[in-house]
């Protein structure tokens, strides 16, 4: 399995929970469509305000077919909706998921 995991830092509380209520009522939906086998949606406690979506991709392949195909035109409905301009940093991670617990 690989993950893809994005880290958003927010000057707000309330850009934070825009996000967050984004994420669930539409953008979520659009990146498990697209290739995605599921995601999770953190909210760290303290400060600053920082929230993580983790996506799992079936394999390393897997996506960089959605990075080729779908990314683009998703970051970019994003970035439209929620522009770094309006306190929020982006950061993105990739890796191999290298085991799970039950």
């Amino acid at each position: 399995m690989f993950s893809y995991t994005v880290r958003c830092t927010f000057e707000s509380d309330s850009i934070a929970q825009a996000w967050i209520a984004w994420l669930r009522d539409e953008h979520l939906a659009e990146v498990i469509a697209a290739g995605a086998l599921d995601a999770e949606v953190i909210r760290f406690d303290g400060s600053p305000i920082r929230a993580e979506v983790r996506y799992h991709f079936s394999s390393k392949e897997s996506f960089a077919a959605y990075e080729r195909d779908h990314a683009p035109r998703l970051r970019a409905e994003g970035l439209k909706r929620f522009p770094p301009d309006r306190g929020l940093l982006y950061e993105r991670f990739t890796g191999q998921s290298l085991f799970t617990l039950p």
